[in-house]
């Protein structure tokens, strides 16, 4: 992959907005480059959760965000920054209403740039540990074999 200044050459910008969804690896880390309602957004390619593909996953609004739908399990991350988010109502509430609640930041996001008809990623450079950087290690893509053979099985 091409690399200009700490940014990888993803496609054209036509090409990317057509496919919707472009899997790439940087750096030896499976990202996703999604094209949605006129803009485009970067994450890890793998659910934070058990791996799922989410590529194959669907994107709705929840609780006022894009997010996308984990395939295997219904997780939903927010395009922007990575939270995960999930419905409850609170029991202690004399009648429970359900509301969108955050687990926090889950699944790495990195910056898409355009740059003259060309689309590039940048890699987050976000300290510490977020979960779906588990997937991208050797022992998550272990993980990720055992995970995507279960979901065949399944099938």
């Amino acid at each position: 992959m091409e690399e200009m200044e700490g940014l990888y050459f993803v496609g054209k910008r036509e090409d990317v907005m057509e496919a919707r969804r472009v899997f790439t690896t940087v750096n030896d880390r499976d990202v996703l480059i999604i094209y949605h309602e006129g803009e485009f957004y970067a994450m890890d390619s793998y659910c934070y959760h058990a791996a799922g593909k989410l590529q194959d996953g669907d994107i709705e609004e929840c609780g006022g965000k894009m997010c996308i739908i984990c395939p295997n399990h219904k997780y939903k991350i927010a395009l922007v920054g990575g939270e995960s988010l999930y419905k409850a109502t609170d029991p202690t509430e004399r009648q429970p209403v359900p509301r969108w609640y955050s687990k926090g930041v889950k699944q790495r996001t990195h910056r898409v740039v355009e740059s003259n008809g060309d689309v590039y990623v940048r890699l987050s450079e976000e300290p510490g540990w977020i979960e779906s950087d588990f997937f991208q290690g050797e022992k998550g893509k272990v993980e990720r074999a055992k995970a995507e053979a279960a979901e065949k099985k399944k099938r």
